[in-house]
């Protein structure tokens, strides 16, 4: 399966970079940038057919800025997507649960839950 997201229009192999949506309720037809997860009620559309679109008579069509810069993934990207996995891939040290007041223990940590911590807010 290709990571890029293909046009929903039959024989269309362009990839998406907008989404539409219908809001039945209000015979609105919505366009506007490429939804981050496929949804089964929303279709994905390439340049060319987005430009193209036309809603039914009586509907009106809501054209919401798409950023063609938005879409596409940087290096940057990867490398603290990349980083977030490591660090939570992390074993963590075993230590016993100690309130903040305690001697040597982190002041700003509160609790933890697997790899996400509570923290307070620092005092001024």
């Amino acid at each position: 399966m290709s990571p890029v997201r293909r046009c929903s229009r039959t024989a269309c192999a362009r990839p998406a970079v907008a989404t539409l949506t219908y809001v039945y309720a209000d015979s609105t037809a919505v366009l506007g940038p490429l939804a981050t997860y496929a949804e089964p009620h929303c279709y994905d559309l390439c340049a060319e057919h987005s430009e193209r679109l036309t809603a039914p008579r009586g509907w009106e069509v809501v054209r919401l800025a798409v950023d063609p810069t938005a879409a596409r993934h940087t290096a940057d990207d990867l490398e603290a997507l990349a980083d977030a996995v490591r660090e939570a891939a992390r074993t963590p040290r075993r230590r016993e649960p100690r309130s903040p007041a305690v001697s040597g223990a982190d002041p700003m940590e509160v609790a933890r839950r697997g790899h996400l911590r509570i923290l307070r807010s620092p005092e001024p």
